[in-house]
């Protein structure tokens, strides 16, 4: 039997940018390297933000009403004012 992992995902409409955490949320894990996807190559700014050890530690989707599930926008925690 495997277990789901619990993933943290901020969105503030009003920058319309959403974060995909993927690290444990009891830590802090910071970046030391941010990767852009080529905007023209998935229609959108995509950025994965990468630890000192090349683990893989977020996703950072601007243009995220277009890019993510509204499920996943409308269970995120909010940073915008419909958040406060």
């Amino acid at each position: 039997m495997s277990a789901v992992a619990d993933v943290r995902v901020t969105y503030d409409e009003s920058a319309n940018a959403a974060y995909v955490y993927l690290t444990d949320p009891q830590v802090r894990a910071k970046s030391s390297r941010m990767y852009p996807c080529d905007p023209v190559e998935v229609g959108g700014m995509i950025n994965l933000d990468f630890d000192q050890q090349g683990r893989l530690i977020g996703i950072e989707v601007l243009a995220a009403s277009s890019k993510l599930p509204e499920y996943l926008l409308t269970s995120s925690e909010r940073l915008d004012a419909k958040g406060a």
